[in-house]
């Protein structure tokens, strides 16, 4: 899982996803969090579909890491399907907004 995680930083990395991060804006993300807070902002959360597994936190994570997490779910190269939907109605300006205000939070 690690190695997943540095591959997909590097990757971001040479895609340019860490531009769209830094462009991200944190104050109107507050608007776009709704539908991440109901599992990633409880602690210790385990969800049941489409498999048990505890639910990551996402405040303090890398908004590059975020922003290309969330690009893979939408083009359907992870297979979880609330987070395939959920990121399938974001924008590129979403992601970066939302990446910049968990990339601040602790």
């Amino acid at each position: 899982m690690q190695v997943k995680i540095w591959i997909t930083l590097a990757m971001a990395a040479c895609l340019g996803a860490g531009a769209h991060a830094a462009d991200g804006n944190a104050e109107m993300a507050k608007g776009k969090i709704s539908m991440c807070v109901g599992c990633h902002g409880v602690p210790d959360y385990k969800t049941a579909f489409p498999s048990v597994y505890k639910v990551p936190k996402l405040g303090g994570q890398h908004p590059q890491y975020i922003v290309a997490a969330l690009k893979e779910y939408k083009r359907g190269e992870r297979s979880h399907p609330t987070m395939r939907a959920i990121a399938e109605s974001l924008s590129e300006q979403d992601m970066a907004d939302i990446a910049a205000y968990y990339g601040d939070a602790k």
